[in-house]
């Protein structure tokens, strides 16, 4: 019997141990062999409670803003009910009711290291770095045999691929090939002074 009522939203535990010791129902019973007369009266019991002289603190909504009445909630006019009183301390201003309208903690709990929401918190890491082109680092030089990128100039002393583009250009030292990006370092000009 307890447990079969405590499945109804709104009826705990020692609710529904009250119910049957005030009816007087033997808890060992199933709630399938209950006559017809006992079902009523635990539903009348359920939904009008202060008629069967349950004491007002049994009851979930006590001094009711709108009624000032004592009343006993079940089934979906509890979240009904709730979701009412968030949205009347939200268009008061309250306090709580900014409390409610950030997400945040409303009845005064830590908020410094639980109820993190979102994303991590902490130091961000730099940008991504990109991956080399060709298979090799950047900026070094194209391995012996290996043809250079598209676009990109020859080493010193190699020859240009064929049909890459400016090829001429790119062969001849201290010039410049205008398809590379030039945000490249040139390379410094070997020190023959002396």
């Amino acid at each position: 019997m307890i447990v079969g009522l405590t499945q109804i939203k709104g009826v705990g535990y020692m609710f529904a141990n009250s119910i049957i010791n005030n009816l007087k129902i033997d808890s060992s019973l199933r709630i399938g062999n209950l006559s017809n007369e006992q079902v009523k009266s635990i539903e009348n019991i359920i939904q009008n409670p202060l008629s069967s002289n349950f004491p007002s603190w049994f009851l979930n909504r006590r001094k009711d803003i709108e009624t000032g009445e004592d009343k006993h909630l079940i089934t979906s006019d509890i979240d009904f009910t709730v979701r009412n009183d968030v949205e009347r301390e939200k268009a008061t201003g309250s306090w709580r009711g900014y409390r409610h309208m950030f997400g945040l903690k409303v009845r005064g709990q830590r908020t410094r290291c639980t109820g993190r929401k979102g994303g991590a918190v902490g130091v961000a890491k730099g940008g991504r770095v990109l991956p080399a082109q060709g298979g090799g680092a950047p900026g070094a030089p194209a391995a012996e045999g290996a043809p250079a990128a598209e676009g990109a100039p020859a080493a010193e002393g190699a020859p240009a691929a064929e049909g890459a583009k400016g090829s001429t250009a790119a062969t001849k030292p201290g010039v410049e090939n205008k398809q590379t990006p030039k945000t490249e370092k040139k390379e410094a000009p070997d020190a023959k002074k002396t």
